[in-house]
């Protein structure tokens, strides 16, 4: 199960594996309290990267696709995560509706959707698919490469429900990100419940809200350790009333990308890192992988802004201003099979259920690989993510590194229910 995996490790992540390693307790009652407090997102999944000096979220999904690169020995874990996830919401739950992203050509994508109905009729529930895809008018089935059928039905609208022909849900299971806003068919919804809320759709949600819990996270959590916690967490800053296209902002993105360069070349100086830094632009909201940029000199910044016009000119219009994210850049040092690799860590409800690496030949170490020509090597969580091997030498044991990917992803699932609370429309006041 375990991938050829080539790390190449130096001194801090292995002190910091040791670290996680002596404080299991410590770290399992830490994590029990925060969900006596906060509910954890339905279900999530985290891109993480291990530079070798430090180990740290990148990305966090709360409509996570790519179910279908789990394997046969996760899909107990899954199912049992499931099961716990809605006996906690709905333990009378009998009909489930998923309700997936409009592109039902990309049969990659509905191998994840029928892994999903698999892992939720396991959990003792009767699935069905329902599309909001106003071309869906009749049930459609499709047929996979791999072998599994998909069928994708329209769905109703009652006044206070959404289902499908004959088959009334409870339940309704998003996994659209609503990155083109939220429908109004989803709103109004007050006898189903609707997992994850319309809220954590990018119709709402901002990269730069995640990041901030998050960095407040890895403070406590640095200070339980005993740590730094910039060895957990990808510094970042925001940028508003950006367009690169037009001109407009270069000069406040060359400032947050000059001042974050010489926030990492102060902490590289710190640990003796004889790397040279770098910083992500991306967008913040949209699903991860969409124009992210490396930015290695602020003096880029004006190249990046002449690709973007001359992208804007060609498709003739002009996008609105928009919100940036400058992000610390962590390098990748994994390698799987001579391909730069990142772990992506899968959870449901509070628990770690699997993951995959991503791999790509073609990419760099400090360069995004949420790319066309990607693959994805599973994770050897089967029977490893919980189960550290006490005793066994920092760098040299597969579980105990596992373990770490899961607190990691862990740490940015406790962020990301505490943005959802943020954010919530209905939240209770209390004065």
């Amino acid at each position: 199960m375990v991938p050829h995996l080539v790390t190449a490790l130096t001194g801090p992540i292995n002190e910091l594996e040791q670290r996680v390693l002596d404080s299991t307790p410590a770290i399992e009652r830490w994590f029990r309290l925060e969900w006596m407090e906060h509910t954890p997102p339905f279900y999530s999944s985290v891109d993480i990267r291990n530079a070798g000096f430090k180990l740290a979220p990148v990305d966090t999904n709360l409509f996570p696709g790519g179910w279908n690169n789990l394997t046969q020995q996760m899909l107990p874990l899954a199912v049992q995560a499931a099961q716990a996830a809605i006996e906690k919401i709905c333990p009378e739950a009998r009909n489930l509706l998923v309700i997936p992203e409009n592109h039902s050509r990309n049969t990659f994508y509905l191998a994840n959707i029928a892994q999903l109905v698999r892992i939720f009729h396991m959990a003792g529930l009767n699935v069905r698919v329902g599309s909001i895809d106003p071309a869906i008018k009749s049930p459609k089935k499709i047929e996979l490469p791999n072998g599994d059928t998909v069928t994708l039905e329209p769905v109703v609208r009652t006044k206070r429900r959404l289902g499908i022909k004959n088959f009334d849900p409870c339940t309704i299971l998003l996994n659209n990100d609503l990155s083109a806003g939220a429908p109004g068919i989803l709103e109004d919804l007050h006898e189903q419940y609707l997992l994850p809320p319309v809220h954590a759709g990018w119709s709402v949600r901002r990269k730069s809200n995640h990041f901030r819990s998050y960095e407040e996270i890895s403070k406590r959590f640095g200070k339980l350790l005993g740590i730094d916690p910039w060895l957990i967490n990808p510094m970042s800053s925001l940028a508003e009333g950006v367009n690169l296209g037009e001109g407009v902002g270069v000069d406040l993105i060359t400032s947050h990308v000059d001042a974050m360069l010489t926030k990492v070349r102060r902490k590289y100086k710190e640990y003796g890192i004889n790397e040279k830094p770098f910083v992500v632009v991306k967008a913040d909201s949209g699903p991860g992988g969409t124009s992210v940029m490396t930015v290695r000199d602020a003096r880029e910044v004006e190249a990046l802004s002449a690709q973007a016009h001359s992208q804007t000119s060609s498709k003739g219009s002009a996008p609105a201003l928009m919100d940036l994210i400058v992000q610390e850049g962590v390098l990748t040092n994994e390698r799987v099979h001579d391909g730069v690799a990142e772990p992506v860590v899968y959870m449901m409800d509070r628990y770690v259920v699997g993951g995959f690496y991503r791999v790509h030949a073609d990419r760099g170490i400090d360069e995004s690989l949420k790319s066309p020509g990607a693959s994805f090597v599973p994770l050897a969580f089967s029977d490893s993510a919980h189960l550290p091997q006490p005793g066994a030498k920092p760098g040299a044991s597969a579980p105990n590194r596992f373990y770490m990917y899961g607190v990691i992803g862990r740490l940015a699932m406790v962020a990301a229910s505490y943005e959802l609370e943020a954010t919530d429309p209905d939240a209770e006041v209390y004065e």
